[in-house]
């Protein structure tokens, strides 16, 4: 069972099993001017078929973005895929590791084990000489898959408000450091700079290296220097929207140093001018 990071070489002597089952989790932010449906379309690696976590398997109704859906939905959602109860799920994205340890953390938080994240995404599986397809692949009988929620996994806002100033708490945000300071305004309407009191900023880059997670050895001195050195600590992560938390979130467990919550709201509600109720510093100052 493959529990957080697989490489090219793994996928490609495990891709035809009639357990596996690949999905392109490919999402991205409006700057970087990509079209995960156009591109999957275009090419992806074969059998694969399209997870998206920002319409399809979201939480409708509110305007917080893809937030994680209700564990019927997302039950129901999945089971059309052919996803059953001993399924090894993989999850790539077009980026290298961007969007696909998001969809990673939604099944580890509807309490399915076998997931895993293939380390470098599409461009690693092109380098190594991957065929890719553009046909849709062939529709797969319903899976058995039932939602167990892990409570370990999710985190709102009141649990982050609660755990500000405890010990034995550590709040990481993995945006960039000029959003985190307050310096650089926030990309989305409506919103605070700053960060929340006590967080510890590491951005989500600093434990890629071309588009792939370093060594265990870097991520493990990554979340050291943030006060992480072990699996003890309750950790709670948080970014934008909850996509890069979850980067965090896979490079905690690849490191052996999870599991890790994330605050699905993240600062697209923590951040909201019509939150005074939820705290927010710049630089460690009121």
């Amino acid at each position: 069972m493959q529990t957080t990071l697989i490489d090219a070489r793994w996928l490609s002597e495990n891709l035809s099993r009639a357990d596996v089952v690949l999905l392109d989790c490919s999402w991205y932010l409006p700057a970087m001017n990509r079209d995960a449906e156009a591109e999957y379309a275009q090419g992806h690696i074969p059998g694969a078929q399209r997870f998206d976590f920002d319409h399809d398997f979201a939480l409708p109704g509110t305007d917080l973005p893809h937030m994680l859906p209700t564990p019927e939905a997302f039950e129901a959602g999945v089971r059309a895929l052919g996803i059953g109860a001993a399924t090894q799920v993989i999850c790539y994205d077009g980026a290298g590791i961007f969007a696909a340890p998001r969809a990673w953390w939604m099944f580890k938080a509807m309490g399915h084990a076998a997931v895993a994240a293939l380390d470098g995404g599409l461009p690693a599986w092109i380098a190594a000489g991957g065929a890719l397809e553009t046909a849709p692949p062939a529709p797969r009988a319903p899976g058995d898959f039932t939602a167990r929620p892990d409570a370990a996994r999710l985190s709102d806002a009141a649990a982050v408000k609660a755990a500000l100033g405890r010990e034995g708490r550590v709040i990481l945000d993995a945006r960039g450091p000029g959003r985190f300071a307050g310096r650089e305004p926030e990309p989305r309407a409506g919103l605070r700079s700053g960060h929340m009191p006590g967080a510890r900023n590491l951005p989500f880059d600093q434990l890629l290296s071309g588009g792939r997670y370093r060594d265990t050895k870097a991520l493990r001195e990554a979340f050291a220097a943030r006060g992480l050195t072990d699996a003890g600590a309750l950790v709670i992560a948080s970014c934008g929207s909850g996509v890069t938390a979850s980067v965090l979130a896979l490079g905690a467990e690849a490191a052996g140093l999870g599991p890790v919550s994330v605050y699905d709201g993240s600062w697209s509600e923590w951040g909201r001018e019509s939150r005074p109720d939820l705290p927010v510093v710049q630089d460690d100052a009121p």
